[in-house]
């Protein structure tokens, strides 16, 4: 329980876990009496053993995370045990199926146990060796021949069909991720795909309506995911990001790894013809040497060249998704890639499509209990993960009707095969669709 006070007992209290590329990021926090997301820690460490989103090293990976959760769980003052984990990779593959059952009583409507059958049918389906089904998204449904229903419960019916989005991924690298959370000493409450997790923090129900691509530029991998009608119809994993920027820079400019990263963030462009010829950057030589100059628009020129590549893969995304002509929203760029300069505008001359910057904060309630410069940074799109996770676990934990305290979700370690259904139901409440099952069991998680 949260140690500092026992005042506000309203909303249990969750932590989302971004294990990143670039860095690890565990966030604590809670909905507040308004409605919006109450941040009550932040926890950074830098993240050694992830390359391009899957974890390479085990130890350095569970440094990265205990020093980032003792970190997020000494501001917040609460003992963190339990997780909201995100996961991404190359390795992550979608597809579409279909399901059906026959319903036997007909004297009842259809309800919440028909649609969990219609679910688990789904986890049973035989995948590729080593891959194993992370979510199972239902999106439309169909009762008697009657198509594009979106929530069946309550009507009358004997045939139920539904068109589902399967997200799976590779059995090792869900495993490891597991095993890192559980040698840090903590329990995952669920593993989210992270591009699942940064449209809730940073996409609107009219966009998802409307139709809009979200597009999440972290270091080693760029997210995609595709929403039209209020429904997820596309996700793709690209194993490019902020990350292969840096090391064109690092072989384009001859310079050591850290200049190149501190070149990109702070003179960085997507777009060269909007730098001047003569601006020029002196970048101080190894032990003895003279200084180098760079031109601006020479980094951009290299910039742009690694830019144009990973927007030409979210555009292949979008083209084979077969929704290219229903984003009215556009494109929202999201991640610690989409701070670079005229970055939009490049998507929007190669895409054709409008683009936007998605920043987290609006689902972030004004806050007394941090510092205001990490108020302020946590409105950075580099978090729209992070924060998405905990709105992630924050609404799973209110639709499961938690008492109004701080819960843990038990899950036996090594057992995460045996909590598949867990990735569903998070991913259930924006469409309306919501269903769970009664056999968990929950228990007191901060104490």
């Amino acid at each position: 329980m949260d140690k500092s006070s026992t005042h506000e007992k309203s909303s249990p209290i969750v932590v989302g876990l971004d294990i990143g590329t670039t860095k690890i990021c565990a966030i604590v926090g809670r909905r507040s009496k308004n409605g919006k997301i109450e941040v009550l820690g932040i926890g950074k460490a830098e993240s050694a053993g992830v390359t391009r989103g899957m974890v390479s090293n085990i130890d350095k990976t569970v440094q990265g995370i205990t020093l980032a959760v003792d970190v997020a769980g000494t501001q917040s003052n609460v003992e963190i045990r339990v997780v909201n984990v995100g996961i991404a990779g190359q390795h992550i593959k979608s597809l579409q199926h279909r399901g059906l059952i026959t319903r036997r009583d007909l004297n009842t409507e259809i309800n919440r146990k028909d649609i969990d059958k219609l679910v688990e049918d789904m986890y049973n389906l035989v995948m590729p060796p080593g891959e194993e089904i992370i979510h199972v998204l239902p999106q439309e449904f169909t009762v008697d021949n009657e198509p594009g229903i979106k929530d069946p419960i309550g009507m009358a019916g004997v045939r139920l069909e539904a068109n589902f989005h399967i997200i799976s991924g590779q059995v090792t690298a869900i495993k490891n991720i597991v095993k890192c959370v559980n040698k840090a000493n903590l329990e995952s409450q669920e593993l989210i795909l992270e591009p699942l997790a940064s449209s809730e923090s940073v996409l609107s129900d009219e966009e998802k309506e409307a139709g809009v691509v979200l597009v999440d530029i972290g270091g080693g991998t760029t997210d995609v995911a595709i929403f039209h009608e209020g429904i997820i119809r596309h996700t793709a994993v690209i194993p490019f990001g902020g990350n292969s920027v840096t090391e064109d820079i690092r072989e384009g400019c001859s310079v050591m790894r850290n200049i190149a990263e501190q070149l990109k963030v702070r003179f960085g462009s997507a777009l060269a013809d909007e730098n001047k010829e003569n601006e020029i950057v002196c970048v101080p030589g190894l032990r003895g040497r003279e200084p180098k100059e760079i031109s601006v628009k020479n980094l951009a020129y290299v910039i742009q060249a690694r830019m144009e590549e990973i927007v030409e893969h979210v555009y292949y995304e979008i083209k084979s998704s077969g929704y290219e002509k229903k984003l009215i929203a556009g494109i929202v760029i999201t991640g610690g890639g989409a701070q670079l300069k005229h970055l939009p505008q490049l998507v929007e001359y190669v895409t054709g499509l409008d683009c936007r910057v998605g920043y987290p904060n609006e689902h972030l309630a004004k806050n007394e209990v941090l510092p205001k410069n990490i108020y302020e940074e946590l409105q950075s799109p580099t978090f729209a993960t992070g924060i998405g996770l905990l709105i992630k676990g924050i609404q799973k934990m209110e639709y499961n009707s938690v008492p109004a305290a701080v819960v843990e979700v038990k899950i036996e370690k090594g057992k995460y095969a045996d909590d598949k259904k867990f990735g569903l139901f998070g991913k259930l409440l924006e469409t309306g669709k919501k269903f769970i099952k009664d056999d968990i069991k929950d228990e007191d998680f901060l104490k």
